[in-house]
């Protein structure tokens, strides 16, 4: 007589283990492929060191007045492209090693885990970031007002919207395959949306960056914490944050489906 089957006692995942195993995936990769992570931050110090000598040379005293707004706006920049290139190129990597359609057929879905894989990366860039930040500190000699809950809100919400640019291009990537000269051109648009607080264009808040990058300078250079702004200020914040990454949402789900009708989902 055979032995009744045991009991299944497994639970189905949550998205607290998605989280964890995503998580843990990031550091893993941190931790093994250390040369690629210093590497990062080696070519992003050569390119702020073109900036600041090159600059220091042709505008002078006039340019190190302005040096801190300098290093606060790099600081954002880097973080952005962080975030952007999370999601966007990590999509299309999936999609040349034909590992996509595993994620596709997961029990979560394939938004909630390129978004999470996004979420990690974007924790890994904030130290990357922070230690690029230290060292540009040190080289320009300058000071900043670093209150770590003010700089990581404001920052963190800044790139929000990043995430969601990231999702539609993402989303195209995987409906036209090859477009990654297009989704790098992007990233030096966000110069222009961080810069664009100084020429005081009142509807340019509603851009991405803009406004985080305007409140990002005040908290950073002129020592504002985060409970001394304005509330309609961090609510316009927040707003333009939830507003692009959902609507990077909507043209990631949009594209996907398409890619599945049109049965080039797992093509390359």
């Amino acid at each position: 007589m055979s032995n009744p089957p045991a009991s299944d006692t497994s639970r189905p995942a949550t998205y607290y283990h998605l989280a964890r195993a995503v998580l843990y995936r990031e550091y893993l990769i941190f931790v093994r492929y250390p040369a690629n992570a210093i590497g990062g931050i080696v070519i992003g110090l050569i390119f702020f060191g073109f900036l600041f000598y090159g600059g220091r040379l042709i505008a002078g005293q006039a340019f190190t007045d302005s040096i801190e707004g300098l290093v606060v706006g790099y600081f954002l920049w880097s973080l952005s492209v962080g975030a952007y290139s999370s999601i966007s190129n990590d999509i299309g990597s999936e999609v040349q090693w034909g590992t996509l359609e595993r994620h596709v057929m997961t029990p979560f879905g394939f938004a909630p885990v390129a978004l999470l894989k996004g979420v990690a990366k974007v924790v890994r860039t904030f130290l990357t970031s922070g230690i690029l930040l230290a060292v540009m500190l040190l080289v320009t000699g300058s000071t900043l007002q670093l209150h770590l809950l003010t700089v990581v809100v404001i920052a963190g919400l800044s790139i929000v919207s990043v995430l969601g640019l990231g999702f539609a291009a993402g989303g195209v990537a995987v409906l036209y395959k090859r477009i990654g000269n297009w989704l790098n051109l992007l990233q030096f648009g966000f110069v222009g949306l961080i810069s664009a607080p100084a020429f005081d264009l009142g509807w340019a808040k509603l851009l991405p960056l803009t406004h985080g990058s305007a409140l990002l300078q005040r908290a950073m250079v002129d020592g504002v914490r985060l409970w001394e702004f304005d509330v309609r200020a961090l609510a316009l914040l927040i707003s333009v944050a939830v507003g692009y990454l959902g609507l990077g949402y909507v043209v990631f789900r949009a594209a996907t489906k398409r890619a599945r009708r049109l049965g080039v989902l797992g093509d390359y």
